[in-house]
């Protein structure tokens, strides 16, 4: 945990589905201020699982998750969790159900209480963040490309105003040009807005190009959980979780007795290092 404060702490979580399907086995963690993390592993890892446990949509079967102080298996504590963990699903379109832009983002706020003249506030503070102007509030939200009705959908957990925010394979179903401009978006918040965010991803160049931390699950456990360089330095582990490293961090495990390292992230990096070497 990088962050100067723990936002989350998780303690010997374990859950079992209802059909009998154990999901997480003794999941120990803690999650701070400001950090950027991905979830990574192949499905049915437990990382949509986790995450779900972490904003309180499910309560542990066993262990605990305290949110910001809020125990999660707690009666009647989910409008409160909600202000503390966002959750943003895979596709915006199983989030979204309002008829305007407007009244998606408001409808958070509304449902918890918020007085209306606050919920306005929180409204336009939302879209400002997330950069949705004024013009489209009225339109429907299904009738916006992808990239805008992801940006709605992030917004519409923005006015619940939560420190941490978790967002579900936030790049499937759109271009790279969409994928780049998200992504930034969700650094920004971090850099800028003082957010925790939290990814669950497949996309390693996504991982190795924003994410400071990354959990790698397999079989509901964690098998690694450090800094990105790390994590993809440990190329025998990862192969439990049926997740490769990048190419070229590949390429410079292959490369380890010309004295390249184990963590090569990027092409820039290889050649920088690659070319140091040649001139020894």
């Amino acid at each position: 945990m990088s962050g100067e404060e723990v936002l989350i702490q998780v303690s010997k979580l374990n859950y079992v589905y209802p059909d009998g399907t154990v999901a997480l086995r003794d999941i120990d963690m803690e999650i701070g201020t400001r950090e950027f993390i991905a979830f990574i592993g192949q499905n049915g890892s437990g990382k949509t699982t986790l995450s779900k446990c972490l904003n309180g949509l499910f309560a542990p079967t066993s262990g605990s998750v305290i949110v910001e102080g809020l125990d999660t298996r707690s009666k009647g504590i989910i409008k409160k969790i909600v202000t503390k963990v966002g959750y943003v699903f895979q596709n915006p379109d199983h989030q979204l159900f309002n008829s305007s832009v407007w009244d998606e983002i408001a409808y958070g706020p509304r449902n918890i209480g918020v007085p209306e003249n606050e919920v306005e506030e929180r409204v336009r503070e939302a879209a400002t963040v997330a950069g949705i102007h004024e013009e489209i509030f009225q339109e429907h939200p299904f009738f916006l490309n992808k990239g805008l009705r992801q940006r709605v959908a992030i917004a519409s957990i923005l006015a619940l105003r939560p420190r941490t925010i978790i967002v579900d394979e936030p790049t499937t179903g759109q271009d790279r040009k969409q994928s780049v401009e998200i992504m930034n978006f969700l650094k920004k918040l971090r850099d800028e807005e003082d957010h925790t965010i939290i990814i669950i991803t497949h996309e390693m160049p996504i991982v190795v190009a924003y994410a400071e931390r990354t959990v790698a699950l397999c079989e509901g456990k964690i098998l690694l959980d450090g800094p990105t360089r790390e994590v993809f330095s440990q190329p025998n582990v990862l192969a439990k979780t049926f997740v490769q490293p990048r190419q070229i961090t590949r390429l410079g495990q292959q490369l380890g007795d010309l004295d390249l390292p184990p963590d090569v992230l990027t092409v820039p990096e290889m050649c920088e290092i690659f070319g140091e070497t040649l001139s020894r």
